[in-house]
């Protein structure tokens, strides 16, 4: 005797499908009962209040304000030199693991303690485990990596 092709898991995904099915249908005579029974679309006219929600209501007149258009900036706010503080794109960390046979390791940044990935192809010196290191970051696949690794003495 033959063994039948429909598996648990096949009959679960398929009453599944048809109860979602079923749902929609009734969710949307549902809507379409409302619709008949209210005779409106909804709200004919959305007016926004002091705080930027949407109401029915129109807004109060006497607490409007009045905005010159000259006042409002459509820019970037230029920067004051105060404002600008260095970065150094160079970071320091030390080797935490570097496998040379797979080539690709991790590094800890020394002042976040953040862990950052780096291969072979970004090493500028042979770094080994525990090594102290100067690193730059770059954005990767799956996040920042390591790149131009030196050794720091």
């Amino acid at each position: 005797m033959a063994k039948s092709q429909q598996t648990f898991n096949k009959s679960e995904k398929e009453k599944k499908r048809l109860k979602k099915r079923e749902d929609k249908r009734k969710k949307m005579e549902a809507r379409k009962l409302e619709k008949e029974e209210g005779g409106s679309e909804g709200i004919q006219f959305a007016y926004v209040d002091y705080n930027g929600n949407l109401t029915d209501t129109p807004p109060d007149p006497s607490m409007k304000v009045k905005v010159d258009a000259e006042s409002i900036e459509v820019s970037i706010p230029k920067r004051d030199d105060s404002d600008v503080e260095e970065f150094d794109p160079v970071r320091k960390g030390k080797v935490s693991f570097f496998d040379t046979s797979k080539g690709f390791g991790f590094i800890i940044d020394s002042e976040n303690q953040e862990k950052y990935f780096c291969h072979v192809s970004g090493l500028i010196d042979e770094i080994q485990e525990n090594d102290k290191v100067s690193f730059e970051l770059e954005k990767g696949m799956k996040g920042m990596n390591a790149v131009r690794v030196k050794i720091v003495e």
